[in-house]
Formats: structure tokens, C-alpha cells, sequence
């Protein structure tokens, strides 16, 4: 009672009360009215403060996310120096079997070319080490890892490549060469992974997310995320996208839609190509800063259409990464091949960062951009270094998204970048940094209203997930997923949103976080 309550329903009302029965909300209006109506059991006064329904994350790792918590930390390292310190250090006393790392971007760097092994192979001769580049689709690794890999200069890939340079391996892998290093890791057991997915909890529900799109589990994982919930140890809601192997699909597909209270599996997540950072996106044209070269297609051409019509025959969602403009219009060509104009498939292209301008209209037949306004302002800065002018056009361009397909779902990517909701809502609406660069935000053109961007990380995210009907707005029958926020996110100075903190989080109108 007596807050400042955004309901997010079709009117967009606001409210000051409501009251919760057995996890639902039964009835939204003033605080007065509903006082006098139903004897409570529990009141939360919140004096004004603002109340939203808890954030969905339509593009994360969860899992991942839970992981990373027990890997070296690149984020944020300014030079390759400061990487390799910070592998140092993490080592120091601990022995490791198998050294593991996250985060490092060559774009912070001075010198903004890949790094190589050799001071890995200095330091670390007889242990292998395999540290990830910011955005999954790349690893640096040393030659003990390159030798267990059975990785050489004559190794040959598809959807991926080793980087070979003066007829020498570097120790950059791009994406599908990558597998190839995963195979030697030591096994995660299932105990570690429980604990990686009560730690992404903890995590999340700090920031006000009750729901998350994991985009990529395997059935086992997706198995424990299930056990985890039936015995109440997990309560994060998770909208499990189903990993495209033969093994999955096989298992998945003639199942159907599986689903509980708290988890979804109906959709396949399918990696179409790589990212720009590490000149994977898939682009019609050469890379404006690499001549000669387009990117990679992680998952084949062919493949891609005929993944399009399986999954088209079952009641599942496909659900593709697609960057670059080339890889944009395969997945698309293929979506309308599979669905034509099948209004509630629901089927969503995950990031749509590169399309051609020719290629939007595709999104105004019932498929879902589904992107991560955090991935503007970190590309902002080198972007049209890898695409030139003209291709920026049709860059991070959420706005005409916006307008064609007539939602946005928005996530964050998160370990990919930040799991700050504020700063997805921020980057959308602002297209700046977190030092307010740049002056005028970054192709603001494209930026989204504040109704738009709360809209698009509730109620579209819902719809995106077929669950539009339980959650994504504070409305009668709907889950009491709701989050206290210590100011008014949709009035606030637009500089102060970064900084806005969730005071509270609940779930089923049970409180799950306090600040």
C-alpha cells in the first residue's frame, strides 16, 4: 500500500495498492479501497516509493553468469598487461589443473589487436589456460592447451578457425574452434553446478530480475534447474532456451513444451554466427577494417533452413543469434520459409545488431527482435571501424525494430555485459555511456521511450516467452512478482538511472531480496 505502483498493463495505469492470495495478485487500486475490502495478514507500507514488475531478462546466462563467479575476471583490464596480472594473481597458491578466465576486450587496449600466447606459454608451461574474450566468441589460450586440444596449424573447422599467423598458431580461437578446447576442460560436477545457479540468484534478484531467459542449456542442466526448483531451492523463474545439438533436440522436440510453475523449455537457441568484436558477425560485405574478410557462419546456411523447418513442425520457438546483416537475412528468409506469416510463433532473432536497411521489413511479420541495449554503447566506440558509415544505418537500431515488429524483448547478455537492469534501461533510452558519452547519445535516433523500454523488459519479454498471461505487469491472476526501487525510474533525472537501487524483490509476494 501507499506506493507509487506501475501497473504495465494495456492502458499503462498506475496504482497505489493491491493485495496478494496463495503467490497471485487479486486485486490492483487504492490504498484505502482494498484496506476496507479484505482482511490482511500482512501489509507493506512502502511510503511512496516506486513499484515495478520484477524485470525479465529475455537474453542472459544464468547458468553462466553463476559460473563466471569462479573464473578469472578480465572485465574491464585496460591493457594485456593488466590481464595477465590479474591470471597471476588469481592463480597464486591454488594449484589449478586448468586456469580459466572472462572478459578481456582488445578494444580498451591501447593497442587494439588480438593478444597471442607468449606470455601465457612463459608463464604457464605445463598448465593449460583458456581465458574468454568479453563477448563468448573468442578464446586466447597457451600452447599446453592448444597441445591437449590437439590444435595445429593444419586444423581445420567449420563455423570457426584458429588463428595462424607468420605460419604460427597465435592462441586466438574463434568460436567454433573453441570446442575443441572445451572437450579437454575438467568436468563441472553437478554440485558445482548447483551452486553456480543459486550464486546467479543471488545475484539477480539483487538487481529486481524474477525472470531470466537462459539462452543455451543442455538437458542436463536444464534437469537440475528443474530438481532445484521442485525442492525449493531455486526460485528464480527461468525461460530455458533448449542448446541446438542432435542430443537436445532429439530429447526435446517430440516432447513438447515442458512447463511448470517456475520453468519454460519450448524454445531452441541456434548460434547463426559470431560477434563483431571478434570479427565473427557474418556480413554481405567485407569488414571495413579487414579486407577480404566476412565473418563466419557458426552454423551453416543450409543447416540453418533446415533447423527452421524441424523446429517449425514442433511446437517450439526458434530463437537464432544473428549479428551481421548476411546472417540477419539468412535467419529471417528462413523464418518465413518455415512459418510464412504464422502470427503466434513467436519466433525471435536474438540481437538483430547488423541489418541491412533493404532487410527490416522481414521483422513485420510476427518475428521478435530480441536485443541488449548495453551491446550500442559498448560497441559504440568501435563499431564503424568494422562496418563503415553506411552499414551503422542498420546498426543497433532498436527504434525502427521497435516500429516494424511492434515489440522489443530486452535482455542483457549478461556475462557478456553488466546484469544491471538500469543500465539496459539507461543505454536504451539515453544511448550513452556510463560517463554520459556521448553528448546527444549514440545514433539517438534509435533510442526508446521510457514507457517502451520498461515495457520491453516486462510485458514484451513476457509475450516474447508465451507468458504474458502470468506475468510482466502487476494485474488481477497474475504471479506477485514485484520489485521496490529506491526512485522513480520513469521520472528520475535520466543521469541518475544507473544509479537507481532495487530495495526489494519478491517473488510470489514472498520478499526474496531486501537491500
Amino acid at each position: 500500500m501507499n506506493a507509487n505502483v506501475y501497473t504495465v498493463n494495456a492502458n499503462f495505469d498506475k496504482a497505489e495498492a493491491f493485495v496478494v492470495k496463495d503467490g497471485k495478485i487479486v486485486e490492483v487500486g487504492t490504498s484505502s479501497a482494498l484496506s476496507e475490502k479484505y482482511k490482511v495478514t500482512e501489509t507493506y507500507d512502502f511510503a511512496g516509493k516506486t513499484i515495478l514488475p520484477g524485470f525479465i531478462d529475455a537474453h542472459a546466462h544464468f547458468y553462466g553468469l553463476g559460473l563466471n563467479q569462479r573464473v578469472v575476471n578480465l572485465v574491464g583490464a585496460q591493457s594485456h598487461d593488466e590481464m595477465i596480472s590479474r591470471v597471476v594473481d588469481f592463480n597464486e597458491g591454488k594449484q589449478l589443473e586448468f586456469i580459466e578466465g572472462r572478459g578481456w576486450n582488445q578494444n580498451l587496449w591501447d593497442v587494439k589487436e588480438f593478444p597471442n600466447k607468449t606470455k601465457l606459454d612463459e608463464l604457464f608451461p605445463d598448465t593449460p589456460v583458456a581465458l574468454t574474450r568479453i563477448d563468448g566468441h573468442a578464446y586466447l589460450v597457451n600452447q599446453k592447451a592448444l597441445d591437449l586440444a590437439g590444435i595445429t596449424t593444419e586444423t581445420k573447422m567449420e563455423g570457426g578457425y584458429a588463428e595462424v599467423k607468420e605460419g604460427k598458431l597465435t592462441g586466438i580461437l574463434i568460436d567454433t574452434a573453441m570446442d575443441l578446447v572445451d572437450a579437454i576442460k575438467p568436468k563441472v560436477t553437478k554440485d558445482v553446478s548447483a551452486e553456480a545457479l543459486k550464486t546467479a540468484q543471488e545475484i539477480c534478484f539483487s538487481y529486481g530480475l524474477t525472470t531470466v531467459n537462459d539462452a543455451g542449456l543442455d538437458r542436463e542442466i536444464i534437469e537440475l534447474i528443474d530438481s532445484l526448483q521442485t525442492t525449493g531451492e531455486l526460485d528464480m523463474r527461468i525461460y530455458a532456451m533448449v542448446s541446438n545439438t542432435p542430443e537436445n533436440l532429439d530429447y526435446y522436440l517430440p516432447r513438447g513444451v515442458i512447463k511448470t510453475k517456475k520453468l519454460n523449455v519450448r524454445s531452441v537457441k541456434v548460434y547463426g554466427d559470431g560477434a563483431l568484436g571478434s570479427r565473427g558477425a557474418a556480413l554481405k560485405e567485407p569488414y571495413h577494417d579487414h579486407a577480404g574478410h566476412y565473418g563466419v557462419f557458426v552454423t551453416s546456411v543450409d543447416e540453418i533452413k533446415n533447423l527452421a523447418k524441424r523446429i517449425g513442425e514442433s511446437l517450439y520457438q526458434m530463437n537464432t543469434h544473428a549479428i551481421g546483416d548476411s546472417t540477419n537475412l539468412v535467419v529471417l528468409e528462413a523464418y518465413k520459409d518455415a512459418i510464412g506469416t504464422a502470427s503466434n510463433r513467436r519466433w525471435k532473432i536474438e540481437h538483430a545488431q547488423i541489418v541491412d536497411v533493404a532487410d527490416f521489413d522481414y521483422f513485420s511479420n510476427g518475428i521478435i527482435p530480441s536485443v541488449q541495449p548495453t551491446h550500442a554503447t559498448s560497441d559504440m566506440y568501435w563499431a564503424e571501424d568494422r562496418l563503415g558509415s553506411e552499414r551503422m544505418k542498420g546498426a543497433y537500431a532498436y527504434k525502427t525494430l521497435l516500429d516494424k515488429a511492434g515489440i522489443v524483448a530486452l535482455g542483457t547478455d549478461f556475462p557478456v555485459e553488466q546484469v544491471s537492469p538500469f543500465y539496459t534501461f539507461y543505454a536504451a533510452v539515453a544511448r550513452k555511456d556510463l560517463e554520459q558519452f556521448p553528448e546527444g547519445g549514440f545514433q539517438n535516433e534509435e533510442a526508446l521511450s521510457r514507457e517502451e523500454t520498461l515495457k520491453g523488459m516486462t510485458i514484451w519479454a513476457a509475450y516474447s516467452n508465451f507468458e504474458d498471461h502470468e506475468k510482466g505487469s502487476i494485474e488481477l491472476g497474475k504471479f506477485a512478482d514485484f520489485i521496490v526501487l529506491d526512485k522513480d525510474i520513469m521520472t528520475v533525472e535520466e543521469t541518475e538511472i544507473p544509479n537507481i537501487n532495487v530495495e526489494a524483490t519478491f517473488m510470489d509476494g514472498k520478499m526474496v531480496f531486501k537491500k
